[in-house]
């Protein structure tokens, strides 16, 4: 008996549709774009070169963010079996690139901020193919996810461009703006990029208040997997490095890279795609809410513990 209403209940979860009208949506895209404008007028191409200079560090970024943490995020949607707007949720944030705040929580763990910047950007660019890519093929491998995809007809090309307009040409136009008016950048950078994180932040809290009785009737569907889940990309990232010998500094970046997730992309592409289904939307913005949350705390420890030994 109990199992059966704990699968009604599943299946109600599945059959939510959030209230997030047409304007708060261009409002959240025009949100996202502005944070990753702002965030790229501090990158340098020099970013890259040093980068390329450091091959090593490149690939063990691409390997753990764009192949191991999907591979992991599909193996914990195996083990949980959660309901399929659940699990395609988990999908599609296991799928994008490192959330903007990671540079942040690397200067506070005392880190290596210039490489966190770097992969940022590089994980940005590498994003427009590799996350709508990641997501139809991590999907569709599971068959209740791949039930869902197959209802909603997505195709991975349209994806592709609104990843591209969101993530892909602000980066590029940030940069190119800070390269060739230094002055400028430098000047806008410091207002823009707090200003643009408070009002996404509002953004989502509005959002949450207009569906607060959803939010707090349904997040233990998704409290536990959320958890694991980050914790597990924490380790995930961090292993990976130690695998590879980096410095401890490189071990850490990789880390918080690897761990903070751009969950802002994923609700744009729930809400784009989807249409607010319930667990999806649940699911990438309590993980939104709890990386942050996370990253803070693991950021302040591997600061105050570096603190302690200088």
């Amino acid at each position: 008996m109990l199992l059966l209403t704990n699968i009604k209940s599943l299946n109600e979860l599945d059959q939510i549709r959030i209230n997030f009208n047409p304007d708060e949506l261009f409002t959240l895209n025009v949100a996202i774009a502005v944070i990753m404008f702002g965030i790229a007028l501090d990158i340098k191409i020099g970013d890259f070169k040093r980068l390329f200079e450091q091959p090593k560090i490149v690939l063990v970024g691409i390997l753990s963010q764009f192949i191991l943490m999907p591979a992991l995020t599909f193996l914990i949607v195996v083990i949980f079996k959660p309901a399929p707007s659940i699990a395609l949720g988990l999908i599609l944030v296991g799928a994008c690139p490192g959330g903007n705040v990671s540079n942040y929580m690397s200067k506070l763990a005392k880190a290596n901020p210039a490489l966190s910047v770097s992969l940022t950007a590089f994980a940005t660019l590498m994003s427009v193919v590799m996350t709508p890519l990641n997501f139809e093929f991590w999907g569709s491998l599971y068959e209740p996810t791949n039930q869902l995809l197959k209802k909603v007809h997505l195709d991975p090309f349209a994806v592709f461009k609104l990843v591209s307009m969101i993530l892909g040409a602000p980066l590029i136009i940030g940069m190119l703006f800070g390269h060739y008016a230094s002055n400028w950048a430098a000047k806008i950078s410091r207002i823009l990029k707090p200003l643009s994180f408070l009002f996404f932040i509002l953004l989502l809290v509005i959002a949450l208040h207009n569906n607060w009785n959803l939010f707090t009737k349904h997040v233990h569907y998704v409290l536990f997997i959320v958890i694991a889940h980050n914790i597990s990309a924490y380790i995930l990232g961090f292993q990976t490095a130690n695998l590879f010998k980096l410095r401890f500094k490189d071990k850490k970046t990789l880390a918080i890279e690897t761990g903070i997730q751009n969950s802002a992309l994923g609700l744009l592409l729930i809400f784009g795609f989807f249409e607010g289904l319930g667990g999806m939307t649940l699911l990438a913005a309590f993980w939104g809410i709890w990386d942050v949350f996370s990253g803070l705390v693991l950021a302040f420890y591997w600061g105050r513990k570096e603190k302690v030994k200088e």
